[in-house]
Formats: C-alpha cells, structure tokens, sequence
C-alpha cells in the first residue's frame, strides 16, 4: 500500500503535553503514523492516502482544539467583468485538490488557502488562464496601490476615446428633445462613429463573453455584447440597404457600451476609496531613517535597515522600525496600533512600534523587526486579506448571479418573440429585447458585499479592531452571548505577588523555589513570580527538568531540592488551604516538595478600568456575558461581582472552557470568545467567533478573529456594533441592487425603456451600491 508524508505547522500549543494529545489523536486515525514536535511547532505525518486524507488530517487536528497555519497566496485577476466571473473563476479554483479559494469581484483579486506543499502558485495561475481570465501574483501594497492608479488611467483613456465618438450622438438626441430634426446625422457618420466603439473600444466584452460560454458560463459581458451587437447589426442592414423608412440605432450601442464604461470608471473610482485603508497605513511609515553606524550618525532609506541598527527617532518623526528603547523619554501616538488617540509615555526598555508617532522627546531605538517584520506590515496585510475574502451573506448572491445572466437572456429572448408578434414591428422588438438585456446586467449585486466588508474592515483597522476576514465581521454581528476569560481580558493582565507565607518562616527560600521552578513558564502567575524574584535580587537555581500540567501548575526539578510543584494548592499538596487563604480577589499557588507543602503565594490582578462598562454596554445591546476561568471560585466570585456578570465557573482548564463552549453552542446559541490569545487557543478555536486581546501580540493576531488592539473590553461592544452596521449596508446594497433589476425589467420589455436609459440605469444601480457602502466610513 502506497505511504505519503507531510509535515504539517501546528499552531495553538502551550506546552509539551499539548504534542502529546494532538499526537495520540492522529495515531488513532486509520494508517496514521504521527510525531508532533512542541519545540518546533511541526507535526511528521506518515499517513495512507488510500484510508485517510489531508483533510482528514486537518479535521482531526482542528477537533484536537490546534490548527493547520494555511498557507495563502493571493492573486490579482485580470479580465472579470461581473460577478458572474467570480463565481465561475472560483468554481474553476475549487476543482483543484485541497484548494480553498475565495474570488473576489469588487477587489479583483483571488485568496487562495491551502495546506503547506499541497499547491503551487504555477498551478493555481494556469488555471485561471484556462478559465479565460489573467493572474497574477500579488505584489506588495505600495506596487499594488501603483498598478491600480495605472490601471484607472487606462481606463479612462479608452472611456475618452468612447465619449468622444459619442458625443455626436448624444448631440443629436439633445437637438430632437427641442425639435430640431434638421441637425439629425447622416446615416454613414453613424456607422462610422458607432463601428470603432462597437469592435474596438468595445472588443472587451467579445473577448470576456466568448471565455464565459467557452467554459459553460455566462456573464455580464454576454449580455452587453449580445445587446449591443444586435443594435449595430439591425442598423447596419438598414443602412447598407438603403432602407430609409426603418429606423437605425447606432446611438444605442455607442451610448450602452459609453455608459457601461463609465459605470466601470466610476466603480474603480469608487473601490479605490473603498479600499483606502490601507493606503492609509501605508502613508503612516517613513521612507528613512537615521542610524547610527560605524560611530557616525546616517540618513537611509527604509529597507536598507537591518535587525540591531541603533535608529534616531526626533520629536514629530514617525518610528520606522519595531524595537526597544535604548536611550530617552518620549510619548507616542500609537493609534494607528490601538485606535487610542491619548498619547503613550516609552523609556528605556519599553517596546514600540513602527509608524507610531512621537510627539514629544527623542528617543534611541535598538531595531527588533524591520521591513516587511514589523507590527504595521502585519497590519497592512491582515487588512488586505480580510478585505479580499468573501462574507458568508456573498454566497447567496453569487448563487444568484451565477443563474442571472442565462434567465435573462431566456426573458430577452421571450421578449423580441412576443413584441414582435404582438407589435408586428420586429426592429422595435429588438430594441426592447436590447433593454432587457443592458438593464438587468449584475455588475451591483457582485459589488453589493465586498464593498461595505472593504469600508467596513478598513473602518475596524483605523479603531483598533482588526478582522481576520469577513466571515468575522459578520457574525460578530449575530453574537447572542459572550464568554469572557478573566486573566489578561477582564483584568490587566499583569498580576503582582500580594503576599506569602512559608512553612519554615524563609519567605526569600520559598520564592526562590517558586520563581525557579516557573522560570520555564510564559504563563502571567509566573512572570509576577519572577519579577518579585528581581526585585528581592534573587538568584534562581538551575532547572534540570520541567513539565507543565496544563490548567494545574509545574513540576521541576531543582538542583539540590529534587521535584518541585508549584500550582493549585489541591494539585501541589494534599494538605487543605488554610481558610484565611481563601480571601476573594486573589489567586492562591502552593509550592510542595514530594507532597509536603513548604508554602503559599497569593497574587492579584487588578480590574481594567472600563471592563464593567464595557459588560453593561454588551448587556444593553443584548449580548448576554458569562465568565470562564481557570481561577479559584472565591477570586472567580469577587471579579464578576465586581464587572456585573452573574453567571462563571471557575476552576477550568482550557480544554475545558473549549467543551463549555460547545455545550452552550449545542443549545443553538452564537457564541463568541474572548481571551488573551495564548491560553485560551482551545476555546478561541471553538467559539463562532474568537476576540484576543492584542495589544501588539504576535500570537493574538494569528489565532483570533478578531484582534482588539487596545486590549480594552469595550472594543467588543464596538466590534459588535460595527458589523451590525456593516450588515445593515450589505442589506441596503442588496437592495439597491436588485430594485433597478426589479423595476427595469418588465419595463424595458413592455418597451417603455430605452436602452440608452437602461445602459445609464445600470451604470447608477453600481454607482449607488458603492457610494452607500462609503458611507460607512462615517460610522462612529
């Protein structure tokens, strides 16, 4: 039997026993042979591709409460004329194997994920070309940004060209609204003028309807090749045929295919604002940057910096780099990171950000991240990921505009039959099938989502709220309830040692113990240990081995002393916790050796200063809140006391908070999460949507859906209330969208609307959707 390997990145382990479990679960898959390595983060897989597959692999791995890190690659596409496209070009991506694509209309672009090594990008461009259209890989937001403004002016060189041979037509029919029938154009000029914008400026729309019905589709391209084509062949027959009664209607397929384009114009105009978040990131990093090098002071450019460089940041200059603080005092706007516009104080040693501005001081900064490393570049490509994919509420439209464009040729052509049969006056008959055909073009129902997601997952970014998609963005909006952690969520985070007691009276020896045994734990009890432990000067003794117990505490072995536990008093030590230990507020760890207990530490947290208005804002909006957490139920009581939360449990490991999601989920209920974005991983996965308090974590932006940056609760009720406004948009647009299709279909057939109207029409019905998405950038 044949045997494959993969070797897959595993994200959301917290320590050495998580490998173990996530490994113990592959191996019980059928043919499966794992080893999942902590240190690296990477699972060896020997699998039978005959009993499991990658998927399966991935499915057993997401159940375990860790994920596959996707690897995604974006393309640009070149060559859709409506959404139509997009559904079929992602029809298309989705045959290949193990392929998750998501085609985006409004921003041109395809947002490919896939398992590591399981897709070329070579592969991925073919297809599309197959498929009738062009891709490329994308570039970087500046070149991206570049090629868009040259795209829009190329546009606008041919919708000139357009306007221009149109002129002489649209003249004609201001001069005969006032009667002056003498200034009509000879039918030759006509043929002449509407012949180049037919089949030369117009040629687009032959080439993308001919790949459409190529590959089984059908597009907005069909319908105005299909309209138009038939009013310039009608008029030409007369014309060549010297027909002088018989009408011609050049005008019309000059003026639809004007129009259509500058629907298009107006569309790229406005996608460009829609989209401008990221632009306006970008303009936020400076192009250079003073360094010191070789005991000299230099001015270079930005991506000439490396790792280490010492850069100078002076007053009203803008950081262009991640790092340290070596030398000065400063305060910074980071609001580009928080959406907080109150300024930040930094010294040495305190950690700041690129493209955050100093307001006042200077300051000397050892550089951590450069580049394409750095917070702001995270940022900026979040952002574009998150505007590029496609909202749940998108498939329903997609599905409609995949079948849109055959029924309303079948209604174009039940049209000319029944007009011509009825009128008896065939030409006329054709001009009313035209209408049809021009007026029920879907070019608004493709821009209908993406563009209120783009304005609305810009708007988050500019407040601190990153999306990690649209999906985020839209059920965030449908969240019932909220479960909240405490540590780091609900508190600051940042705990400190209140008080302890040690068996033999030497309170140093005990925290030396405790702090050593902890030293290998990035959990925030250990770090107040530590600190404690550097204040008092402490020396920590050599660990020879460590184990953490996931949700109970750590196990090390010290030189000297042998195994030390150092966790939850009933874990630690059998002996019971004395009762003055138990004072609420706090959380209380043992240190034990061999089972005797040698002492007790409490330590506390305190409260975020807006957490309980932030709860009484959720409650208000009718998002009911409950409280997980790991701690002691006494300390579990006194903080959701203290914020107004009357339901928690306390005492949860992680995986248990991740099975208390499920029971609430199971009663119907949208669930959403919100945590610190490291502890919390089997939880966050599971919850319909994952808030992680940020604050500039690497980990929190790769786990969550959404990431608060300000690491402020009341960020919730605002994600919350920016998705709800973010719906309603998408809502009104789909309105928008179908009403002109709606109203102007029977119309045109009934003959009371011009093609000419109807091209005009069409161009508003986009218009109108996205000028209302923008609308949204107002939101407050």
């Amino acid at each position: 039997m044949n045997e494959s390997a993969i070797s897959l990145p595993i994200a959301g382990m917290s320590c050495a026993a998580c490998a173990i479990r996530l490994e113990k679960v592959l191996n019980r898959l059928e043919g499966v042979s794992a080893s999942v390595s902590f240190a690296s983060e990477q699972a060896l897989i020997r699998y039978q591709p005959d009993t499991t597959s990658i998927a399966q692999l991935q499915a057993a791995i997401d159940k375990a409460g860790f994920r596959v890190p996707q690897q995604q690659l974006q393309l640009d596409i070149a060559g859709m004329s409506c959404a139509a496209c997009a559904v079929r070009l992602e029809k298309v991506l989705n045959k290949l194997p193990l392929l998750n694509a998501e085609v985006n209309f409004a921003t041109a672009t395809a947002r490919l994920q896939f398992a590591p090594g399981t897709l070329h990008a070579a592969d991925a461009i073919a297809a599309v070309a197959k498929a009738g259209f062009t891709a490329t890989l994308q570039q970087d937001a500046g070149q991206d940004g570049a090629s868009q403004t040259q795209s829009y002016r190329r546009e606008l060189l041919w919708f000139a060209a357009s306007a221009l041979l149109t002129l002489p037509f649209f003249l004609e029919m201001l001069a005969m609204l006032f009667g002056w029938h003498q200034l009509m154009l000879p039918r030759s000029l006509q043929l002449a003028l509407a012949t180049p914008v037919q089949f030369i400026i117009g040629w687009r729309f032959y080439r993308g309807a001919w790949h459409a019905l190529r590959s089984g589709g059908a597009n907005m391209d069909v319908l105005v090749a299909l309209g138009t084509s038939m009013a310039w062949l009608l008029s030409t027959v007369v014309t060549l045929s010297g027909w002088q009664q018989q009408h011609v209607y050049f005008e019309a397929s000059a003026a639809v295919i004007t129009l259509v384009l500058l629907g298009k114009l107006l569309e790229a105009r406005a996608r460009g604002k829609s989209a401008g978040a990221i632009a306006s990131l970008l303009r936020l990093a400076p192009r250079t940057a003073r360094i010191e090098r070789n005991g000299s002071l230099q001015e270079i450019a930005v991506d000439q910096l490396q790792v280490g460089d010492v850069v100078l940041v002076r007053h009203g200059e803008s950081l262009p780099v991640d790092g340290v603080v070596l030398e000065g005092h400063a305060s910074l706007d980071e609001s580009m990171l928080t959406g907080e516009s109150m300024p930040v104080a930094k010294t040495v040693g305190d950690k700041v950000y690129a493209a955050t501005r100093n307001l006042q001081g200077m300051l000397k900064i050892r550089a951590g991240s450069v580049g394409a490393h750095t917070q702001l570049a995270e940022i900026i490509r979040l952002v574009g990921q998150a505007q590029g994919s496609k909202a749940p509420i998108q498939r329903l439209a997609d599905r409609i505009a995949g079948v849109f464009v055959p029924v309303v040729a079948g209604l174009a052509a039940l049209t000319l039959l029944l007009n011509g049969w009825w009128l008896g006056d065939w030409s006329q008959a054709l001009i009313n099938a035209v209408a049809v055909l021009v007026i029920a073009c879907p070019c608004a129902l493709g821009l209908a989502t993406p563009t209120a997601v783009m304005v609305g997952v810009g708007k988050g970014a500019s407040r601190g709220m990153l999306f990690r998609n649209a999906a985020a963005l839209e059920t965030a909006g449908r969240i019932q309830l909220l479960v909240v952690d405490k540590t780091g969520t609900l508190t600051e985070g940042r705990p400190q040692l209140s008080s302890l007691w040690a068996a033999d009276g030497d309170q140093d020896q005990l925290l030396r113990l405790a702090a050593s045994a902890e030293s290998g734990s990035e959990h925030p009890l250990a770090l107040a240990l530590l600190q404690q432990a550097a204040a008092r000067q402490l020396s920590l003794l050599a660990v020879q081995s460590f184990r953490a117990e996931v949700g109970q505490g750590v196990i090390a072995d010290l030189a000297a002393y042998g195994e030390i536990r150092v966790g939850r008093p009933e874990w630690a030590s059998s002996q019971p916790l004395p009762p003055q230990w138990s004072a609420p507020g706090q959380s209380v760890i043992a240190v034990a050796r061999n089972g005797v207990l040698l002492g007790l530490l409490a330590i506390a947290d305190r409260l975020r200063p807006t957490s309980a208005a932030a709860v009484r804002s959720l409650q208000q909006m009718g998002v009911r809140v409950i409280m997980l957490t790991g701690d002691n139920p006494s300390t579990a009581a006194a903080i959701a006391a203290e914020v107004g939360i009357d339901d928690y449990r306390a005492s949860l490991r992680p995986q248990d908070k991740a099975d208390a999601l499920r029971q609430i989920q199971a009663t119907g209920l949208k669930v959403a999460m919100l945590g610190d974005g490291i502890n919390d991983a089997p939880a966050l996965a599971v919850a319909d949507v994952s808030f992680a308090m940020g604050a500039g974590s690497d980990v929190a932006l790769e786990t969550a859906d959404i990431t608060l940056m300000r690491g402020d609760v009341q960020q919730v009720a605002d994600a919350i209330r920016l998705s709800r406004a973010t719906l309603g948009k998408i809502r009104q647009n789909l309105f928008f969208a179908f009403i002109y299709n709606v109203l102007g279909i029977p119309l045109a057939a009934l003959g009371l609307l011009n093609p000419v109207l109807a091209g005009a029409a069409m161009a508003m019905s986009s218009v109108s959707v996205v000028s209302n998405s923008l609308l949204l950038r107002r939101w407050k």
